[in-house]
């Protein structure tokens, strides 16, 4: 657990870092945003097309895996709703408030699992990572428009939601790796050591951008609304996708993927979702906040726990 707590530390050091530098006269504030357009749009897309590109898949069994995280993340919406009732009948949630505990419950940060598994797992795990991030894309989005449009009490443009997924970059780079991959020619090498040296730029860059995104003075405000998708996310979640990975025959290292996809706090691109749709995006930033820090301690756990059934 010590290894992989200190495996983590570098990519929790450039989170913070990015908080920091975010609060001093350094980087003009109105550079962010367009920071985090150029990941969402470059970077990002660049980096998951490489790596599913370049990515030995032989010997995995990624049916069982992709199984397992399609039914988790279905499951676990299914379990977030179903805590609806109880939230409102305690007080301890309102419903543009439980639209932000839905969504930071069921979204993860692909981007900071990546750059885990660039640490700890082979080359392997950081492809298969791309891959998870590819496969739930689609599923995450929907039910997360649809669960913040119906509590936020707002009527969704459907027709362009449909086309703003079918337009993701990221949907649309996967989707691209796993066309060259069918082609029988290799990617013109120069180009491929271009995009390699980009997805390189692509980590560093999303940690950077991800801690600039927290706000840390929000963690004193803390309530129930904020812990409840702590505890969803970052406890109720690892132990649901592991059991069904388990349940799906997955073992070995292919768990701790599964491990390391479910462990992760949940993405920051829900915020803007919640500002748009009339959810509670300040509740949305205080909790990425939150699971971000307990996450720094709760995913070295996750993945030795993981390490110890395997073992046993």
């Amino acid at each position: 657990m010590v290894a992989t707590f200190e495996s983590i530390l570098p990519i929790f050091l450039l989170i913070v870092a990015g908080n920091l530098l975010r609060r001093l006269p350094i980087v003009d504030d109105a550079a962010w945003p367009g920071l985090e357009k150029l990941g969402y749009w470059f970077l990002y897309p660049a980096l998951l097309f490489i790596t599913i590109l370049n990515a030995d898949f032989s010997g995995l069994s990624l049916d069982a895996m992709l199984a397992a995280l399609i039914l988790g993340i279905l499951l676990m919406g299914a379990i977030t709703l179903a805590s609806w009732p109880l939230l409102r009948a305690a007080g301890w949630a309102s419903a543009a408030e439980y639209s932000s505990i839905f969504q930071t419950s069921v979204r993860w940060n692909g981007f900071m699992a990546l750059a885990v598994a660039e640490r700890i797992f082979p080359a392997a795990g950081a492809a298969v990572v791309a891959l998870v991030m590819a496969a739930i894309i689609v599923p995450v989005n929907v039910m997360s428009v649809a669960v913040v449009t119906r509590f936020a009490d707002r009527n969704a443009d459907w027709g362009h939601v449909a086309a703003a997924i079918a337009r993701n970059p990221l949907i649309l780079s996967a989707l691209a790796a796993l066309f060259v991959r069918a082609l029988p020619w290799e990617l013109y090498p120069p180009l491929n050591q271009t995009l390699n040296l980009v997805g390189r730029a692509a980590l560093g860059m999303g940690l950077l951008t991800i801690g600039a995104g927290l706000r840390p003075a929000d963690m004193l405000k803390a309530r129930t609304a904020m812990w409840v998708p702590v505890f969803m996310k970052l406890a109720v979640f690892p132990v649901l996708l592991i059991g069904l990975g388990l349940a799906c025959g997955v073992g070995g290292e292919e768990l701790r993927y599964l491990a390391l996809c479910a462990a992760v706090p949940t993405a920051m691109n829900g915020f803007l979702l919640a500002r748009q749709l009339g959810g509670d995006a300040e509740l949305y930033a205080a909790v990425t906040t939150l699971q971000t820090v307990v996450a720094f301690f709760s995913i070295p756990a996750v993945l030795a726990v993981t390490g110890y059934i395997m073992s046993g």
